[in-house]
């Protein structure tokens, strides 16, 4: 059994698609077919069943999809142990981060991780709490950092740290940096106009359900995929948004927000790295672990 014909099936498997499974891998989708028949003819079974929609496995796939993340892992493992021998691991270890933290945490990290893990490859994408949860257990992602993370089958968490979502507004003309605004009740900002996610947005559920347990409903000016584009639309008057510190001092013009911290009650978002329970982590994942932790408190306690 060719490892290469393994790996493609299994991410094929995985992503429900050929297409999917050709752009996740870089090869040509005819090649990747092919290359599936080949195992199929070899193992005398059909593995997928191809329709309009995509691929999925049949019993025996199953199966092998079960074996085929195994073998696939051990055959990593045993890289990383020949790789101690030299004195280095390697492997490729692909991340998933919020955009609100990607702009904070991308460069430190991958400076510290080309430092610790020279002979190691790392990717860094960003995307949705949700989307990338999904990514982890399809094996697109290794790791993520997920905001307000639940508990869910085939994903293990660990909190990471905990933020406070404060409310930005944009800094009216002439006014110093000092002193800071007063803090401002939840219920205050529940009457005030917001550039927000959209559903199913980690942060836009969590403000929905803070709101909603002291008999308030957000009001949404806006809705808004993406940071940059919300201070944008903040600094120009649309409404207010609810981020964190480390958001608004990574943007372009950190000096053109006040910020004004939420009481009564706070509004707080729980960082958690997330795994999948799928794949045990190698050795390279877990130091990759490791230097995401210390970066993190590095970059995201920062007074």
């Amino acid at each position: 059994m060719d490892l290469k014909q393994l790996e493609y099936f299994v991410r094929v498997a995985e992503l429900g698609s050929f297409t999917r499974a050709s752009i996740a891998l870089d090869v040509a989708q005819p090649a990747l077919s092919r290359q599936v028949r080949l195992l199929e003819v070899e193992l005398r079974q059909s593995l997928l069943v191809r329709n309009g929609r995509g691929a999925t496995p049949t019993e025996a796939g199953k199966l092998l999809l079960a074996h085929g993340r195994g073998i696939l892992h051990q055959v990593e493992r045993a890289r990383e142990e020949l790789g101690r021998v030299r004195g280095s691991l390697a492997g490729r270890v692909a991340i998933g981060l919020p955009p609100t933290l990607a702009r904070v945490l991308t460069v430190p990290l991958t400076r510290a991780f080309r430092k610790q893990l020279p002979e190691a490859q790392l990717s860094i994408s960003e995307g949705l709490s949700v989307v990338m949860r999904e990514w982890l257990l399809n094996g697109r992602l290794d790791i993520a950092v997920l905001y307000n993370a639940q508990p869910a089958a085939g994903i293990e968490m660990a909190a990471l740290l905990d933020e406070d979502l404060l409310l930005v507004q944009a800094r009216p003309p002439g006014l110093s940096e000092d002193p800071p605004p007063a803090a401002i009740r939840l219920s205050e900002v529940a009457r005030l106009p917001l550039v927000i996610p959209s559903r199913p947005n980690a942060i836009r559920m969590h403000v929905e359900a803070q709101m909603a347990g002291i008999g308030c409903r957000p009001v949404i000016a806006l809705e808004i995929d993406g940071v940059a584009a919300i201070l944008d639309l903040v600094a120009d008057g649309a409404g207010c948004a609810l981020l964190s510190r480390n958001a608004v001092a990574s943007s372009i013009r950190p000096s053109a927000f006040t910020m004004r911290t939420i009481c009564e009650p706070a509004l707080r978002t729980r960082l958690s790295l997330v795994t999948s329970s799928l794949r045990p982590a190698t050795l390279t994942q877990k130091t990759t672990l490791a230097l995401i932790r210390s970066i993190a408190k590095g970059q995201l306690e920062k007074p």
